[in-house]
């Protein structure tokens, strides 16, 4: 199913129709569902992230623009943010806390090796307007080359290249 079939249903999930909403969840259940066991390794707790994943969909299905990638990229977002929730969750509630390492182990910025995500944050904040913005849907929203192009409206190359250098920056930022 493409991204035209999946913003046509998520547009009559806005509206309230639950039959698009079966019909999404049958086409995109799979994906989300191993996005959340890659993320907690454990199926009882996927399955339950997977359905308030989608609570939070049907929930939120008006609030979603095209601006901001395509819908399964969307989606995934929601997903993806539940489970490292989850996960938080239950690091905490066994007690052992959860440290800055932790936090970021199940994203795309585990490459850094920082022990302080105050670092990473003030980092972050020295990057340029749209450095920040590729960095940010690359990394925090899983959306490819493409689909960051799309996004801040500029070349392919361009936008490869903003995130290229925004690493670069902080790596040096972060003395890696």
């Amino acid at each position: 199913m493409d991204n035209e079939e999946h913003l046509r249903l998520l547009n009559r999930v806005a509206s309230g129709d639950r039959k698009a909403f079966e019909l999404l969840y049958k086409a995109t259940s799979g994906h989300l569902y191993a996005i959340c066991m890659s993320i907690l390794k454990n199926n009882e707790l996927a399955e339950d992230v997977l359905q308030e994943g989608f609570i939070k969909i049907w929930d939120n299905a008006k609030e979603y623009s095209q601006g901001k990638g395509r819908v399964l990229t969307w989606m995934t977002s929601i997903v993806r943010y539940r489970a490292i929730d989850m996960l938080r969750f239950q690091k905490v509630r066994k007690g052992n806390g959860l440290s800055e390492q932790e936090l970021v182990s199940d994203s795309p910025t585990d490459s850094f090796q920082f022990t302080n995500k105050n670092q990473l944050d003030h980092c972050i904040e020295q990057l340029g307007i749209q450095q920040k913005q590729a960095i940010h849907l690359a990394f925090f929203d899983g959306l490819t080359h493409q689909e960051i192009a799309y996004h801040i409206d500029s070349p392919l190359g361009t936008s490869k290249s903003l995130i290229r250098r925004g690493v670069q920056a902080l790596k040096r930022c972060l003395g890696l």
